[in-house]
C-alpha cells in the first residue's frame, strides 16, 4: 500500500531519526564531544539540518565528535528533556539545541550548564526574560524570524489589495520563532492595510496546517490568502484549499524552503517561502559551541544573538 505524502515523509523522517541517534566514533579522549538536540525529525527541515551537521562532522573528524538525536513530534518537550539528560550522562562538552518550547526546556538547560556543559541555542530562541531570571548566558545562533516573515508577507501583499482578508497558521504558540513569524506576517499585512481575520496554531505539522486551513476557509469564505509559519503547514493548507474547491483562489505562503515545497512554488500552489539555510543552521551552532569550549572569541553578539541569513524565495 502506498502511503499518502504526509505518511511517506513521516516514515522517512522517523527512519532517519533512528539513524541519527547513534554517536560517531571520536578520534581520541581530547576531542570535544558535541550533542545536537533537534526538534521533530518528522519535519524535513530538521532532517536537513541534522544531515548538514553530520556532513560537517565528517569533513572535520579530528575537530569534534557529534551525537545527535531528535523528537518525533513538534510538541514533545518531555522527549527533548530526556535527550538533554542523556547528553549530560554522556558527558558532552557542548550542547546545541533547537528547543521545542521557549520556556519549558530552560530547567533542563540549566542542569546542563551546572554540569559544566557549553550550551548554544539554534532555530527557536529561548525566552530571554526567563534566561535572565535564571542568570543563564545562552547565545542564540539563528535568523531574524520576524524580518524573514515580513519579507514573505510583503511579497504576498504585493499580489493582494488593501482591505482583503487573510489568516495566519502559526507554529507552536509557546515558541519564540512562531511568535516572531506571526508578528512579521502581521507587520506586512498592517503596512498594506490587509485584514488578518484569524490566527490559529497548526503545531508546525502538515496535519495541523490542513485542519486549521479547512476550519478557516469554512468560517471565513472571503479569505484571499493563508500565511503559514512553516512549509509543512503550508503543504497542509494547500490540500485544504484544493478540498474546499478553492484552488487558484486562495494564495499560500510558507517558511523554510524545504524540498517538498519546491514543486508547489513552481506551479503556483505556494506563492513564496523563506530560506533560512537549514543545512547550515546546526553547523553555525556547532562552530559557536566549539569556540566557547576552547575559550575562543565568538562572532559579535547583539542582545545575545548571532544573526544568520534568511532569504525570500519565490521560485524553486
Amino acid at each position: 500500500m502506498k502511503l499518502p505524502f504526509a505518511g511517506r515523509l513521516l516514515a522517512v523522517a522517523l527512519f532517519t531519526a533512528a539513524s541519527f541517534s547513534l554517536p560517531l566514533a571520536h578520534a581520541d579522549a581530547s576531542t570535544p564531544k558535541v550533542g545536537l538536540v533537534m526538534k521533530s525529525l518528522a519535519n524535513e527541515f530538521f532532517v536537513t539540518m541534522t544531515q548538514g551537521a553530520e556532513d560537517y562532522q565528517k569533513q572535520h573528524p579530528a575537530d569534534f565528535e557529534l551525537i545527535s538525536n531528535g523528537i518525533k513530534n513538534e510538541t514533545d518537550t518531555q522527549g527533548q528533556i530526556d535527550i538533554i539528560n542523556q547528553m549530560i550522562i554522556a558527558k558532552v562538552d557542548g550542547l546545541v539545541i533547537a528547543p521545542a518550547d521557549s520556556k519549558a526546556l530552560i530547567r533542563a538547560i540549566e542542569k546542563a550548564r551546572d554540569a559544566g556543559i557549553v550550551v548554544v541555542n539554534i532555530d527557536n530562541q529561548l525566552d530571554p526574560k526567563v534566561l535572565k531570571k535564571k542568570q543563564l548566558d545562552v547565545p542564540f545562533v539563528g535568523p531574524d524570524n520576524r524580518a524573514g516573515a515580513r519579507q514573505v508577507g510583503e511579497y504576498l501583499a504585493s499580489k493582494l489589495n488593501a482591505g482583503d482578508e487573510v489568516a495566519i497558521i502559526e507554529g507552536v504558540s509557546t515558541t519564540t520563532n512562531a511568535q516572531q513569524r506571526t508578528a512579521g506576517f502581521k507587520d506586512a499585512m498592517k503596512a498594506a492595510h490587509i485584514k488578518v481575520v484569524s490566527v490559529q496554531s497548526g503545531n508546525w505539522e502538515i496535519e495541523g496546517g490542513n485542519k486549521q486551513a479547512a476550519a478557516i476557509l469554512s468560517e471565513y469564505p472571503n479569505v484571499k490568502a493563508l500565511l503559514a509559519g512553516n512549509d509543512s503547514m503550508a503543504i497542509g493548507a494547500v490540500s485544504a484549499i484544493r478540498a474546499a474547491g478553492k484552488a487558484g483562489k486562495v494564495q499560500v505562503v510558507g517558511y523554510d524552503n524545504i524540498d517538498a515545497i519546491k514543486p508547489m512554488l513552481k506551479n503556483g500552489r505556494v506563492l513564496a517561502t523563506a530560506d533560512q539555510a537549514a543545512a547550515q543552521q546546526a553547523v553555525f551552532g556547532i562552530q559557536t559551541a566549539l569556540k566557547l569550549i576552547k575559550n575562543e572569541p565568538v562572532d559579535a553578539l547583539k542582545d545575545g544573538v548571532i544573526a544568520t541569513p534568511v532569504e525570500l524565495i519565490t521560485t524553486p
